[in-house]
């Protein structure tokens, strides 16, 4: 199969590649850049452990294609800590133990980063409709969503 010149931008970088036609994000991701943050949960747009930001919009990267996001800026986890200092979203997780296996930890984040960046102040209602499309088999959603409440800047 020929493979696709595509060009994005990753995590705040340029990037040039040639991709599989039919390799989702998700792999690309995992893959062919070794960003293994972004979890593969149930492969279908179920679960939203692969959720990224693509153009500040959370997708779940298993249903998009690589050739898809040619042109487009990629977020995926590894962009929120910076320097060594965590995002607000990640202090305010531990903060409220928010966290337990972890698994959805990564697209719990960036789905409530896109939340954030498109409403900086949201209610606790658009917070849960935001986090809707992400399943945590742990704890219970009480303390994720604090988390993000306790993220939101005043």
């Amino acid at each position: 199969m020929n493979k696709l010149e595509i060009t994005f931008v990753l995590n705040g970088k340029e990037v040039t590649l040639a991709a599989d036609p039919e390799m989702t994000l998700l792999n690309l991701l995992r893959e062919e850049l070794f960003l293994t943050g972004t979890k593969e949960g149930c492969g279908g747009g179920e679960c939203g452990a692969c959720t990224v930001l693509m153009d500040g919009i959370a997708v779940n990267s298993c249903l998009v294609l690589a050739p898809q996001i040619n042109g487009t800026e990629i977020l995926t986890i590894e962009s929120l800590a910076q320097d060594g200092a965590l995002d607000r979203l990640q202090q305010s997780f531990i903060d409220h133990h928010a966290v337990q296996c972890g698994f959805c930890t990564p697209g719990m984040l960036m789905s409530a980063k896109a939340l954030l960046i498109k409403n900086p102040l949201p209610t606790q209602e658009e917070i849960k409709i935001a986090l809707s499309g992400n399943l945590c088999r742990c704890t219970g959603y009480q303390n994720i969503i604090a988390a993000v409440e306790g993220a939101i800047e005043k």
